[in-house]
């Protein structure tokens, strides 16, 4: 079982998978975590040094690796890995993708605390923070709506993310 969890950057894709991979026994990836592993580096230096572009090529790297070595796991991927070299469907042939859909004022009240530790919003003010979650997301959407499965995560609970994954 190939479990891919998709959203929005702060839409809860790694704390859920955590959880999931502990009730389920199925190992666990972040694939942010996996990408600076490999380039020895953060996310925000990756950025800086080489750019956006290169970072969505180890993106794309790292998450065809990591299916391709592993009969069963449960991965948390970027807020924009499906957006980017038809990843989308590749997971969609590859496992199960769960698009974590989270509404945007809770997105706003979480990136607002974690501005410094992603490359995308760092500079930003908390009202080009709004605009700019409303503008990725409206971009994004139509590959996050590509997911086997949507699952609101306001309120959820972990046995109903299960639930709906094992009728998938």
């Amino acid at each position: 079982m190939k479990i891919f969890l998709i959203g929005f950057m702060g839409s809860g894709k790694t704390h859920w998978g955590r959880r999931l991979s502990e009730k389920l026994g199925i190992r666990f990836f972040d694939l942010d975590e996996q990408v600076t592993e490999q380039a020895g580096k953060s996310i925000p230096e990756i950025f800086a040094q080489e750019g956006e572009e290169h970072f969505r090529r180890m993106e794309k790297e790292v998450l065809h690796i990591i299916s391709e070595s592993h009969d069963s796991f449960i991965m948390a991927c970027g807020g924009g890995t499906p957006c980017y070299f038809n990843n989308i469907g590749y997971m969609n042939e590859s496992g199960t993708t769960v698009w974590i859909s989270t509404p945007q004022e809770v997105l706003f009240d979480r990136l607002v605390k974690e501005k410094a530790n992603r490359p995308l919003i760092r500079e930003l003010s908390d009202d080009q923070l709004r605009s700019f979650i409303a503008k990725k997301f409206a971009d994004r959407k139509i590959y996050y709506e590509q997911a086997r499965l949507k699952v609101d995560e306001q309120p959820v609970q972990i046995e109903q993310i299960i639930e709906k994954i094992f009728h998938a």
